[in-house]
């Protein structure tokens, strides 16, 4: 039975895909830094019908020894790990880079950026060893070089993953290892993350946002399925698996008029 770990899934889009594994019998281990939300996460995930088992760490991803912590748990319990997909994220709070304070800066990086990093180089000896394995990184606002006010360190931020998520499949080609990379790209999502810094403040979004979120957004879990059955059939390095796609937007803004939808009701 194969076993697929999630960083940051207590809740949002890696709880939503925990979910989808859990149903196609993958062990599943969530990952989290908030104690509350891990048990609820292991509690809902253990309802769901499926024939694998459920695991649950308390994880900084930016402490190498919480990370090497859930490796060695998890292997000793379920022997792989299959699938590690680095989710964990922040958001920063919606000001200038200028007006950031210093530790919001770190803590941003720290996890967005370093956290990917960590988790990548722990698992990475693990898989070599085992033989097989699947990373997969998920990409966020910055990745393609979009610009926002407000989002400067976070897109800074991702885009540094996507050119390590590119470079990490870079290298492993290089060195003919028998494992695999892969970039998540899901859009714009609806969860708690669009209105919560990395500070523990309330983001207030303006209307033009909220409008263009209500055009192109989508709740987690209907991304997260398209996601995993991408990751579950995948057998080519260095992919990158893309739910906003072009196309999807034209359509969105195409048919926004009679379609009307609102997430912030």
């Amino acid at each position: 039975m194969k076993t697929v770990v999630i960083t940051g899934s207590a809740r949002g889009f890696g709880l939503a895909m925990l979910r989808f594994f859990k149903e196609k019998n993958f062990n599943v281990v969530v990952c989290d830094v908030s104690e509350e939300d891990l048990v609820k996460a292991k509690n809902e995930l253990e309802s769901i019908k499926g024939k694998g088992k459920v695991l649950a760490f308390l994880c900084d991803v930016t402490k190498e020894s919480d990370v090497k912590n859930v490796i060695t748990k998890t292997i000793d319990e379920l022997k792989t790990i299959d699938i590690w997909i680095n989710n964990a994220g922040v958001n920063q709070p919606n000001e200038a880079i200028w007006n950031l304070d210093t530790k919001v800066i770190d803590r941003l990086i720290d996890i967005d950026l370093k956290g990917t990093i960590i988790c990548s180089k722990e698992i990475i000896p693990i898989m070599q060893k085992q033989g097989f394995g699947a990373i997969y990184n998920v990409e966020g606002h910055g990745s393609n070089d979009a610009k926002i006010l407000g989002l400067s360190l976070y897109g800074t931020a991702k885009r540094g993953v996507t050119y390590f998520t590119e470079s990490l499949g870079f290298e492993i080609d290089k060195l003919n290892l028998p494992i695999l990379v892969g970039k998540i790209t899901p859009g714009i999502m609806i969860t708690h993350f669009i209105s919560n810094s990395v500070d523990n403040k309330t983001i207030e979004l303006d209307a033009k946002t909220k409008n263009i979120y209500n055009i192109l957004g989508d709740y987690p879990e209907t991304i997260a399925e398209f996601m995993v059955n991408k990751i579950v059939n995948n057998t080519k390095n260095n992919v990158k698996f893309t739910w906003l796609t072009n196309r999807r937007a034209f359509m969105r803004f195409l048919t926004a008029s009679f379609k009307k939808r609102n997430f912030f009701e």
